[in-house]
């Protein structure tokens, strides 16, 4: 059985971590696949206008698979699995990770590399490094405290304490929190907001987002003027179509 799941779902890419028997906790298997359904995405991105990374069972992840770890497991290549982790970031798409219960250290850094992160009430975040004497290697000293804040990232790392989903949300880990009953049915359809607009757009957003990313204001704004993807070719359709509406 497939330790990741991939489907096409009419523009969405739907990423499911499948080892629920484990808590999806994460393999360099589970890497080698996920690597597989990133170079899809690479190679054609104009075929998706946004990705859904999510978890198959109980919960999202529980993390690093403790037991690989404890058995010395051997890369396939040097950084294999931080690289994947960029890959996934740097994907054209809008990158949405649904979390729902655990998500621990290195789930964690997975779900950071989202450009948002939706959260169920029961999910459960945390860093926990800290508890088995561990540093990060996937990118949580970055990440967490870009999307949280230095100070509130500190407090997660050095304590390893659970966030809790609403938690989570109020302290901008995660975009939005969602009820448990109705978790699967809102995700879809915030992925489907993305998808009723324009797709370049989205690609265009994220490029500009990424390559400024620690720019000075100044240094930021000319890259966006002088290094802009430029526009959409039904632009001047959509302009149209909205207007002639305003006019009937």
């Amino acid at each position: 059985m497939s330790e990741v799941l991939f489907e096409r779902r009419n523009g969405l890419a739907v990423i499911t971590l499948n080892r629920p028997e484990k808590l999806n906790s994460l393999t360099i298997s589970m890497f080698k696949e996920l690597s597989a359904y990133i170079e899809i995405i690479e190679k054609s991105p104009e075929e998706f206008g946004c990705v859904l990374l999510r978890g198959a069972g109980k919960c999202f992840s529980a993390g690093h698979d403790l037991k690989q770890i404890n058995d010395n497991e051997t890369m396939p290549s040097p950084n294999f699995e931080p690289l994947i982790v960029e890959r996934l970031a740097n994907m054209p798409p809008p990158l949405v990770v649904a979390v729902h219960s655990h998500c621990y250290t290195g789930a964690l850094e997975l779900a950071l590399a989202g450009d948002i992160i939706l959260a169920s009430e029961n999910a459960i975040f945390a860093d926990t490094h800290g508890k088995w004497g561990m540093s990060p290697f996937w990118g949580m000293s970055q990440r967490l405290p870009r999307r949280i804040g230095r100070a509130k990232a500190a407090e997660m790392m050095f304590t390893s304490a659970t966030v809790p989903g609403p938690e989570a949300a109020r302290i901008g880990l995660a975009n939005k929190c969602f009820p448990n009953a109705s978790f699967e049915s809102d995700v879809e359809a915030f992925c489907r907001s993305i998808l009723d607009n324009i797709w370049f757009s989205h690609r265009a957003n994220k490029h500009l987002m990424m390559n400024t990313d620690g720019m000075s204001l100044a240094a930021g704004l000319a890259h966006e003027v002088f290094h802009h993807p430029g526009v959409d070719s039904r632009m001047h359709e959509r302009i149209s179509g909205f207007l002639k509406r305003g006019s009937d």
